[in-house]
């Protein structure tokens, strides 16, 4: 397994934020994280990521701890945030080059990250200037530059208009080859690029399944049904 979680737990105050989750996750899954806004899904993945502690339980992640913060495991993982920070005065390509030299990567590979992510006709447009769509590339190609060997990606579509989200699924479906961690709130997009979903409601893990699994296992037709019928029970 190249992620294992166990028992893990985090309260902040009186509200539980993770509470006694366990899940693994194998090399080459595109594994989802769903549930809805203050389920914890954010922080059981920051935990699993390394950038914060757990309470208590275990996390390990290609073999090793994620906490104490391990710099070296830091730097096998590609993480797009949320709220991915750009360097809004360069352009695209100025851009990537700048985070490649942070990982020691060289410039050709950045150009060929730009090209992976669709972004050659924009690459020397200002970063401040990309659409929204051009810069959820853009924060992808960031977490690709040095070829992680697993990859986090947390809710990427998020602030994206339907046809940005639907142009974006394209270069999604093109990672399938790698390991993903993928949180979302969009479950048309689980069903079409997770071989795996763990559901999170009040922290806990509700079900972790195939699509068609957790279809079959509610009776329902799509993963949106079975996903209701799950965090409602």
């Amino acid at each position: 397994m190249i992620i294992e979680v166990e028992g893990l737990r985090k309260r902040y105050g009186p509200r539980k934020a993770v509470d006694g989750v366990t899940l693994s996750v194998r090399e080459g899954e595109f594994f989802g994280v769903l549930g809805p806004n203050g389920a914890g899904k954010s922080t059981l993945v920051e935990i699993i990521e390394g950038l914060r502690p757990a309470d208590s339980g275990t996390v390990r992640v290609l073999g090793r701890p994620s906490w104490p913060r391990d710099l070296d495991l830091l730097a096998r993982l590609g993480i797009q945030t949320q709220s991915s920070a750009f360097f809004t005065r360069h352009t695209a390509r100025e851009h990537l080059r700048r985070v490649a030299a942070l990982h020691r990567v060289s410039s050709v590979k950045a150009d060929g990250v730009l090209t992976l992510v669709g972004l050659d006709d924009s690459a020397d447009t200002r970063v401040e200037k990309l659409s929204g769509g051009q810069r959820q590339r853009l924060a992808i190609a960031s977490a690709l530059t040095h070829d992680p060997e697993l990859l986090f990606l947390d809710e990427p579509t998020a602030a994206l208009d339907p046809l940005a989200r639907k142009q974006l699924w394209g270069l999604l479906k093109s990672l399938s080859d790698r390991t993903v961690i993928y949180t979302t709130h969009h479950l048309d997009e689980a069903e079409t690029l997770c071989d795996r979903v763990a559901i999170i409601q009040r922290g806990q893990i509700v079900a972790v399944d195939t699509p068609v699994g957790l279809r079959e296992r509610t009776g329902t037709a799509t993963l949106e049904d079975a996903y209701l019928a799950l965090v409602a029970a």
